[in-house]
């Protein structure tokens, strides 16, 4: 084969080379904020069950307040 026909593979798997690189470092990041996502979904959620809504709460907040709510009847 002429020079030139060497010089043209070695520059193409040269490029592949590079190329193949930057798309592992791409998947890479990738991966992390995927991690990462997963993570701050977890807080999100975590945070949405501790702050739920009040009406949620109200009956075992009332089944609690029974006694008092009886004793303040009496007075």
């Amino acid at each position: 084969m002429p020079l030139v026909a060497w010089t043209t593979l070695v520059i193409a798997g040269l490029i592949i080379v590079f190329v193949a690189a930057g798309l592992l470092r791409v998947i890479l990041h990738l991966r992390h904020v995927h991690l990462t996502l997963g993570n701050v979904l977890v807080g999100v959620r975590a945070i949405a069950h501790q702050t739920r809504t009040v009406p949620e709460v109200v009956p075992s907040v009332n089944r609690h307040l029974a006694p008092v709510r009886a004793w303040t009847e009496t007075v």
